[in-house]
């Protein structure tokens, strides 16, 4: 086939409907559904009991819908985008695209779907009749949806003001699908064409929603972005709580990044931070900020006793996570370290701190900097994990996994203390 004969049956194709409607049936259909919409939206029904909510309303009406399908992007570490679907006889389901290290989608189907060549297109719609005229091995799910009686596709691809992008998500993919024999009629075309705005709207609410969290519980931890959240956002508010401090930092680390290259450093640095963060995560341990090579952690609880046997349950699973990952660059040749540990219990005032416009959500007091003098002790006394008398005595049955290290002077703290550590045995 040519290449103009084959751009002009793109063009016929693929070419956006324009949104005239012929029957009053359909027009109504639209308003009423788009109604249920905004309110449904507003009353906070999710993605997935919206689409339910479209697609059983359509087959009342008499547009026998199969299947609706919607996807946008995420501002996600981990994911790149998010995919909801519901199916007349199955109900409904969510899937989530996710990315390497290197910000590469790692779903391989998605590059090859319909939603994957409207994005790589930039048009801003796909139909295929899947009747006998139809030329399979374009896309492999619509051959599979022809062998399933499906008789009509057709996506849209909605997109947004660069005002109202986050991350460079650009707007919102749907498609539906329908087995009525002869597919969709026009104004069954038009009619869902215009319900893609406000379905549009609906998603990317509530998707933005969903950044939001994902943002502040990647940079401020679950415990304090749900204070946020809440509306904790005032400078100087903070609630005084009694916790366990978990300091750290990683075991010459200046020597290493003076003798290792900037991308094996940045390595080193996320291989041991991730250690540490799934043992502290895994225990109901709170980490709040990173220091340079540092790491600060709460363990609140209403119960002292609790949270420093939680606490202490993290610094040996975090021992144990260490020694295995040693384990691993060694036999890669690359640069490993360990980490010296303070574990201190005290009270603290926990919320914002700084500027009217620029605030920290962190933990404030002076159980704070005893814990960092506490760790400075580790390479002189030639240990990992240290922990303070005040640990130790609220520590409960967990105290019998402690040793006594001596009592020891501290620089700012107006009295020398007992420090403990790990028995060996």
């Amino acid at each position: 086939m040519s290449a103009k004969r084959e751009s002009q049956r793109e063009g016929s194709r693929d070419s956006a409907p324009a949104i005239t409607f012929a029957h009053s049936a359909e027009e109504r259909t639209q308003r009423e559904i788009g109604e249920w919409i905004v309110s449904a939206t507003l009353g906070g029904t999710n993605e997935i009991g919206i689409l339910a909510g479209i697609g059983q309303r359509l087959n009342a009406a008499g547009v026998p819908v199969v299947r609706i399908s919607v996807a946008t992007d995420l501002l996600d570490p981990t994911f790149d985008g998010r995919g909801v679907r519901w199916l007349r006889d199955e109900g409904g389901l969510e899937e989530t695209f996710a990315r390497d290290d290197e910000g590469t989608i790692v779903t391989v189907d998605f590059p090859r779907s319909p939603f994957g060549f409207l994005l790589r297109s930039g048009k801003p719609t796909l139909r295929r009749r899947l009747d006998a005229t139809y030329e399979r091995g374009e896309f492999s799910m619509l051959d599979r949806f022809q062998d399933q009686g499906i008789t009509d596709y057709i996506a849209f691809s909605v997109r947004v003001g660069e005002s109202m992008q986050i991350g460079g998500a650009g707007g919102m993919t749907g498609s539906w699908t329908t087995d009525a024999p002869g597919g969709f009629g026009d104004a069954q075309v038009e009619m869902l064409a215009g319900l893609m705005p406000l379905l549009t709207l609906s998603i990317l609410l509530q998707t933005t929603h969903r950044d939001t969290r994902t943002l502040l519980t990647t940079y401020l931890g679950r415990h304090a972005a749900d204070r946020v959240l809440a509306g904790n956002i005032v400078r100087g508010r903070a609630e005084p709580i009694r916790a366990v401090v978990w300091f750290s930092d990683l075991v010459g680390f200046t020597r290493i990044s003076d003798n290792t290259s900037p991308e094996h450093v940045l390595a080193l640095l996320n291989d041991y931070a991730q250690a540490q963060i799934e043992a502290i995560e895994a225990h109901a341990g709170h980490v709040l900020k990173f220091i340079g090579d540092g790491l600060l952690a709460i363990f609140p609880d209403d119960d002292s006793t609790k949270a420093c046997a939680r606490a202490l349950d993290a610094a040996v699973k975090m021992r144990k996570q260490v020694a295995k990952l040693n384990v691993k660059r060694a036999a890669q040749d690359l640069p490993i370290t360990d980490t010296h540990l303070a574990l201190h219990l005290g009270e603290l005032l926990y919320g914002n701190l700084g500027g009217p416009r620029r605030l920290d959500f962190t933990v404030l007091g002076s159980a704070v900097n005893e814990a960092a003098r506490i760790e400075a002790l580790c390479a002189s006394l030639d240990q990992k994990v240290i922990v303070s008398w005040a640990f130790h005595e609220a520590a409960g049955d967990a105290r019998n996994r402690l040793v006594s290290l001596g009592r020891y002077a501290m620089k700012g703290v107006a009295r020398p203390q007992e420090l403990f550590t790990l028995d060996p045995g």
